[in-house]
């Protein structure tokens, strides 16, 4: 017997999930991370209407190629972490399939080739329109991917995930949107992508608080684990001052008239956020977990639609 299917065997079954089954891999490419990918793409789209240059094809391609980019990494998460002891049964956070034995670790590094493959057909595109900036992009974003959990050394494993977040969910994806649509990076661009980042982040930060003991006892040195809880939580009230200040700044300076100051609508609901996270542990974090993930797509839509409403 391999050493792939003796884990599958060894691992019981997830009630209404079946082995290799598509539900399997549905659970594998966390369709609920995938707002942290659309919300980038639709401030940057937002981004390049307000300069003038708003193109459908282009946007629509870019919004493709960050989902295949995120899932592309998120199966790269599953096994990486698995495979580096990181994933074990007392995971506070939702299943990861390579752990539960829902899918063979051969099969999930298929899935990842698979899906950075297919965003690189995404890339060809972006690149006929756009030039050979989207060729750089690209590499840096799949090869990140990759190196969040995998390779010599890990970025999630050493502190630098918020790092590795806030570059690419924030700055790259927006302002790579803006550049694919435009031509040019508009300055609109680099300062929207702050909020977008700031949010993106702080998903990873409630993670990071919920999982600190036991990525210590693997030895996966995220800031949750070096800062400890206070740390770690005031980071993810600057993330969330961040992403309300921004929007503010942009209206105080006459960048737009009020509807840019439509992700303030969503305060209330960061603050409930911040009330829950700053009292919770563990499994109890996870609602913030998901709480944070759909604060970033409300509040990426309304800024979004605030950036374009105020063309002109």
């Amino acid at each position: 017997m391999t050493m792939e299917a003796k884990h599958i065997e060894e691992n019981p079954p997830i009630p209404g999930v079946e082995k290799g089954s598509p539900g399997a891999w549905l659970m594998a490419c966390r369709p609920a991370t995938l707002s942290a990918a659309a919300v980038p793409v639709l401030v940057g789209s937002a981004c390049a209407c307000r300069a003038g240059g708003f193109r459908l094809g282009p946007a629509l391609a870019a919004l493709l190629g960050a989902f295949l980019i995120q899932i592309g990494t998120n199966l790269a998460n599953d096994v990486f972490d698995f495979e580096k002891g990181a994933d074990t049964a007392d995971r506070l956070g939702p299943t990861r399939v390579t752990q539960a034995g829902l899918l063979l670790p051969g099969q999930v590094r298929a899935g990842m080739i698979a899906a950075f493959a297919l965003a690189v057909l995404c890339g060809v595109y972006l690149t006929w329109v756009a030039g050979i900036a989207v060729v750089i992009i690209g590499v840096a974003s799949i090869l990140s991917g990759i190196a969040y959990t995998g390779g010599p050394y890990p970025l999630g494993y050493h502190g630098l995930g918020e790092v590795f977040v806030m570059l690419f969910f924030g700055f790259v994806a927006v302002c790579g949107t803006a550049l694919v649509q435009v031509g040019a990076v508009p300055a609109l661009a680099v300062v929207a992508a702050l909020p977008v980042g700031a949010l993106a982040t702080a998903i990873l930060v409630v993670n990071n608080l919920r999982d600190r003991d036991t990525d210590a006892r693997v030895g996966k040195r995220t800031l949750a684990v070096r800062l400890g809880r206070p740390g770690a939580m005031l980071e993810y009230e600057l993330l969330l001052l961040v992403s309300y200040a921004v929007p503010a700044i942009l209206w105080l300076m006459g960048r737009g008239p009020s509807w840019m100051l439509l992700p303030l609508l969503t305060l209330p609901m960061a603050l409930k956020l911040w009330r829950t996270t700053s009292r919770s542990e563990g499994r109890a974090l996870n609602p913030a977990l998901g709480g944070t993930a759909r604060l970033l797509l409300l509040h990426g839509v309304l800024f979004a639609a605030g950036i374009a409403l105020s063309k002109g």
